[in-house]
């Protein structure tokens, strides 16, 4: 189906699940099991409001003022978030990708991001996305086509419910043992252990009336080497997990608490990131994509019941 706000809709099923990619973006429109909204997505004529499974390349989340230093060079990029004054989610979330692939239950999507202002790097980025047995896997590789090395990061931002109204019944566990403390820019001023905080899920509660939007770090990995972050409708009957792969050593929670009226708190973003908030600006965690070199991040969700 070909839309002209996200463009053509690419709808994978495997069983009961469904997932709906568009090329607008590559984003993750929706996923639903049976009757079940997994997430809290979009319609296929709706503009994409609050990131709504959007891929955040080259960087995730905020930089501070726009502005970093790489390789010698200071740097600015365009302030794509005013009120804040900050460069926010990259520069591929308003791009037309490539379908490379479309089958019952993977898609593939690719495309060029060109040096621009701010961003003076060449990259191929593919988004491959297969539905299984085990829910919904991602995929995404950057591939460096300069010849100088380039600043790279990557996250994603679905919005993932738990069959109840608002999250604040929602029982959540997060396999974190730290958090990062953030201002009023949304940018981080400390590194701080969750043991003894609000913070501290790595044993499940219910979310309650805390306003995340809230950077964790130092994720704890299961024998697959995967960071498992769960949401739990409060009866514990079914739930969805959000797990991040190797590389992927930081995920952004986030309520939604300054959503537009009516979409607050009906679901976490739960948000697989290679790096913090303000990485190019700070240097943490940022990973420096030599010419010819790829990476790859592998994330995915996956509905469960009792």
């Amino acid at each position: 189906m070909q839309d002209s706000r996200t463009g053509r809709q690419l709808t994978l099923r495997h069983g009961a699940h469904t997932a709906v990619v568009v090329e607008l973006g590559a984003a993750l429109r929706s996923y639903t099991v049976g009757d079940r909204a997994v997430l809290d997505g979009f319609a296929p004529q709706d503009r994409i409001t609050g990131g709504r499974g959007q891929i955040l390349v080259p960087w995730p989340n905020r930089i501070r003022d726009g502005r970093y230093r790489w390789d010698g060079q200071d740097l600015q990029l365009p302030l794509t978030e005013p009120t804040g004054g900050n460069a926010i989610h990259g520069l591929l979330r308003w791009t037309s990708w490539q379908v490379v692939e479309a089958s019952d239950s993977r898609a593939v999507l690719d495309v060029t991001l060109w040096p621009q202002p701010g961003y003076p790097f060449h990259l191929h980025v593919r988004a491959a996305y297969t539905l299984g047995e085990g829910g919904l896997e991602t995929a995404v590789t950057a591939r460096n086509l300069g010849a100088s090395a380039a600043p790279y990061g990557f996250g994603q931002h679905p919005y993932v419910m738990a069959g109840t109204p608002v999250v604040d019944e929602a029982v959540l566990t997060v396999p974190a043992r730290t958090w990062l403390r953030t201002d009023e820019r949304g940018l981080p001023v400390a590194v701080e252990p969750v043991a003894g905080t609000a913070y501290d899920f790595r044993t499940p509660q219910a979310v309650g009336a805390r306003r995340l939007d809230t950077p964790f770090g130092d994720l704890d990995r299961d024998a697959d080497g995967r960071a498992v972050v769960r949401l739990a409708h409060p009866s514990g009957a079914f739930g969805t997990d959000v797990w991040a792969g190797e590389g992927a050593d930081y995920v952004q929670l986030y309520t939604g608490d300054t959503l537009p009226e009516g979409q607050r708190r009906r679901a976490i973003a739960i948000e697989p990131m290679t790096c913090p908030p303000d990485a190019f600006h700070s240097g943490t965690a940022v990973v420096s994509l030599g010419a010819g070199e790829r990476h790859t991040t592998r994330w995915g969700i996956r509905p469960w019941e009792q």
